[in-house]
């Protein structure tokens, strides 16, 4: 039929759990929004792979597009933001959680989750970015807002093979910081994490040794932690004086325990990272860098897989067996034809 497009739904079934199949859907599908636009890219996510699975606990209600990332040019619009012809990118927000999302060749949103696409960004790089870039740039920023410079020493960087990671790699080697990358693929995957900028790669046993006492030595100058879990508590102890620690995520579990030493002692900051709600001028602002002085090139260059609708299902699958490297990007508008 002309007017269908694919999408990648999730249902739940009535006799239980949930199933994720390819399928035809039309613009009266799409759930409310004053901004339609033809998907031209979207990426693959921890998220999203939790949103095709029963007990992910990400899915507000069902049937579900999954996709929090997605790129595109706006084709239909009654906001005063933007117009058709706009190319926007959209991260964060509702849009694969209780919105309709990115895995489908069209999208109807709310403008005010849309970002103009930035120039010196494409689409697919966009997207190559995504919210772990996204989430990456922000935890950087963070950095340098609480006073951590590369003259200050190492920074630490904790699943440094995953979306996060490698982006904040790229990015602070960039910038000019000395970059300790610490993965749990270090014998599959240290030449990668150097080429994206790292100076140093450690085992993640290394990284999350614990400190002896209450306090260790100060090793880094800073932390870009997507990881967390009791492994931070040992992390804050050997942050130097006056450093900090950027928390974006909980891949190595959601509690740790702590002490206040490292704070009164050594003046450090813990600060927390929230991708999806973070205010529109602070997300204009990153988004900008992102595609000026920011850019993480090596990561474009170097860790960038794009895949076809044909292959989505068992690279979700891949991204919840913790088996992903780098960032996948989505074709929306790829042939479905063999599928």
């Amino acid at each position: 039929m002309e007017n269908t497009f694919p999408a990648y739904v999730v249902r739940k079934e009535e006799q239980g759990g949930v199933k994720a199949a390819m399928e035809q859907l039309t613009k009266e599908d799409l759930p409310n929004g004053d901004v339609t636009l033809q998907v031209q890219y979207s990426s693959v996510n921890f998220k999203d792979g939790l949103a095709t699975t029963e007990k992910g606990g990400v899915v507000r209600a069902y049937p579900i597009v999954p996709g929090i990332d997605l790129a595109g040019i706006v084709e239909e619009s009654v906001s005063g933001r933007f117009a058709p012809g706009d190319r926007v990118i959209s991260t964060g927000f509702e849009p694969g959680v209780s919105h309709f999302g990115g895995y489908s060749q069209y999208a109807r949103l709310r403008s005010e989750w849309l970002v103009p696409l930035p120039h010196g960004l494409s689409e697919k790089e966009a997207m190559a970015i995504g919210t772990a870039g996204f989430t990456a740039a922000l935890s950087v920023d963070a950095l340098l807002r609480a006073g951590v410079t590369p003259e200050m020493g190492n920074i630490l960087v904790t699943g440094a093979t995953g979306g996060v990671g490698s982006m904040a790699v790229a990015i602070l080697a960039k910038l000019g910081f000395e970059v300790t990358a610490s993965t749990g693929k270090k014998d599959q995957q240290e030449q990668l994490l150097r080429d994206l900028g790292a100076s140093h790669v450690i085992s993640r046993e290394e990284a999350d040794a614990p400190a002896k006492g209450a306090m260790g030595k100060q090793l880094w100058a800073g932390v870009i932690d997507p990881a967390a879990g009791p492994a931070l508590a040992e992390r804050l102890k050997q942050i130097q004086y006056g450093g900090a620690v950027a928390v974006s995520g909980l891949t190595g579990g959601a509690a740790f325990e702590s002490t206040v030493f490292p704070f009164i002692l050594r003046g450090i900051q813990l600060i927390g990272i929230d991708s999806v709600y973070c205010p529109m001028e602070r997300r204009e602002r990153i988004w900008k860098l992102l595609g000026g002085e920011w850019k993480p090139d090596r990561a474009l260059e170097l860790g960038i897989r794009e895949i076809s609708w044909a292959q989505l299902p068992q690279t979700l699958e891949t991204i919840l067996k913790g088996g992903a490297v780098g960032r996948t990007v989505v074709n929306t508008m790829s042939d479905t034809s063999a599928e």
